[in-house]
Order: C-alpha cells, then structure tokens, then sequence
C-alpha cells in the first residue's frame, strides 16, 4: 500500500475476484491481491513505534463500498475508519488509484496519474513509482509538528520482491503472497548540527491472494532530537 497512511497509509486500498476463478492457467490478475468488492471489509492493529521511545496501538478498519461514477466511468469505492475515501480502478497494467477524498472535504481530488498499488505483471522486478509523504516524521518545535504537511509528495519506487511468502498475522497465516518494497529518501533540513540530510522512507508490504493487504510495515528514521521518526505497521486481524 503504496502507502497513503493514513499510512500507507496508506495505505491504502481494494477489487474483487476471488483466486477460484475457473480457468486458474490465466496469468493472476492484481485485483487478486487487491479485492475491491462491494461489502468486504479488513480489520488491522495499527502500532506505531516512535525513536523516542512513544508507542501507541489501535484499530483500523477499511470497507469496500461498491462502484460509483467518475468522470463518467466506474471506480471501486473503499473507506478508512480514519476518514479517508479512495477509488481505485484496475486493468491489464495493474490496479491503481484514480481519486481520494479526506472525510471533511466537500470535493474529491483525483489523481494526476494513475497511483498504482500493484503493476503488472506480478513478478519479482517489477517497478513503478507513486508519490507518499512523510507520515512519522516530525518537529519537536513546529506546528504543525508533522512533516507530511510540507512535503505532502514524495517520490517513491516501488518494486515486487517476492511472490511466493508465508506470512503469519492475527487473522492467521497466508501463502503464496507478494512482497513490495518502496524506497523514497526526503531530502530535510534536520537541525543545525546536522544541517541537510537524506532521510530514508522505506515501506514493505504483503499482499496474499483472495485476501489483499495482510502486513505493512514503514520505516522513518532519524538520529536528531529536533525531527524524530519511527515505525508504523499494520498487521491483519479479521475478514472479510
């Protein structure tokens, strides 16, 4: 989840086929590891790990809410807990974000270009790039404190690892998943012992088949008491 977190984050996701599908010699679809369809939903514990020693843990739920129309064509509709709202679409290229909408905006803000969260094909090498933001780092002295607000669009690449994980979670363990990783560096003034510096923004995520997003983990990492980072992850306990 190419990561809007709300954490991607996130995050964020959702399409609908299931992997018994009747002709299983076809190529797998990304919608496999993404399901989009009406009514599914996704609980996750949600811990963040703070570099000062901060952790905090709670719930979050994503919905698939069925299709609406954008721009005159159907986008699959999911919903965040946190108030987030994401359409996505999917194709031969892959499956990818076309629109979001924070829950007190009036409007919804498409995408510029298509926001992929899976490309094909689903092989190890593949790679494409999507912006994120900062979501742990912050200011000590600053207001807002997060850093996410001055850099809300961060290039990110992302590239598929692995297609073949076991991966045990709260809700049990899964097979034959995909594993991604996006790597950005943000480029901060951190403070004036350090002055400028690259800060890497590393996520890994694990999509298994029929079932979508099971684990995610982002790392943001500093060595200043004036900006500090952390870890977040998300780790599935039930569904659908």
């Amino acid at each position: 989840m190419s990561l809007r977190l709300a954490p991607a984050v996130l995050i964020c996701c959702a399409l609908a086929l299931s992997v018994l599908v009747a002709g299983c010699d076809r190529a797998p679809a990304s919608s496999d590891y993404f399901p989009l369809a009406s009514g599914q939903h996704w609980t996750y514990t949600e811990t963040t790990e703070r570099d000062n020693g901060q952790r905090s843990q709670r719930s979050l739920r994503l919905d698939n809410l069925g299709q609406d129309r954008l721009d005159d064509e159907p986008a699959w509709h999911r919903y965040s807990d946190d108030g987030m709202h994401y359409w996505l679409r999917s194709d031969d290229s892959g499956t990818y974000r076309v629109a979001s909408r924070f829950e007190l905006d009036e409007f919804y803000t498409p995408d510029a270009t298509r926001h992929y969260v899976l490309k094909q094909p689903l092989s190890v090498g593949t790679s494409w790039q999507a912006d994120t933001a900062p979501y742990l780092l912050e200011r000590a002295q600053q207001f807002p404190p997060e850093i996410r607000h001055s850099h809300p669009a961060v290039p990110m690449v992302y590239r598929i690892e692995a297609t073949d994980e076991a991966v045990d979670t709260g809700a049990g363990r899964f097979e034959h998943c995909l594993r991604v990783q996006g790597v950005a560096s943000l480029h901060l003034y951190v403070d004036a012992a350090s002055g400028w510096k690259d800060l890497p923004l590393i996520t890994r995520e694990w999509y298994c088949p029929g079932v979508g997003l099971v684990r995610l983990s982002r790392e943001e990492h500093t060595a200043s008491s004036f900006v500090t980072g952390g870890t977040l992850t998300l780790d599935l306990q039930s569904w659908p």
